[in-house]
């Protein structure tokens, strides 16, 4: 993965409803991300076309409708992710700890300016 502003888009799988959008920052190692209600921190390693890492995602910002209820519920979630990258693309799949459950989820990432 290029160090880089990049843009995030979540899916969850396994039947959960749930998706996000947000931007994340890479950076030798240090990832630094959020959206309109979550901010999120953690690592990451690379290899040859693949990369992984975890993160820990806390909410700085209640819903303000009670169309939308936050899928963490405000807990503090650690998250471990997988996947390949491409020139300035990747696609990840990984888990989500939210109290004792486990979430899998789906993300694809898009470079939008090195840093």
């Amino acid at each position: 993965m290029t160090n880089g502003l990049y843009s995030i888009h979540i899916r969850m799988l396994d039947g959960v409803k749930g998706r996000a959008s947000g931007i994340i920052i890479l950076r030798d190692g240090v990832l630094l991300g959020g959206d309109p209600y979550f901010w999120s921190v953690g690592s990451y390693t690379v290899g040859n076309g693949t990369w992984k890492g975890d993160l820990v995602t806390n909410q700085h910002t209640p819903s303000r409708t009670n169309l939308t209820s936050p899928l963490f519920g405000g807990r503090e979630v650690a998250s471990g992710f997988s996947g390949t990258f491409g020139d300035g693309d990747s696609e990840v799949f990984g888990t989500t700890l939210v109290g004792s459950r486990s979430l899998s989820f789906q993300a694809t990432l898009r470079r939008l300016a090195d840093i």
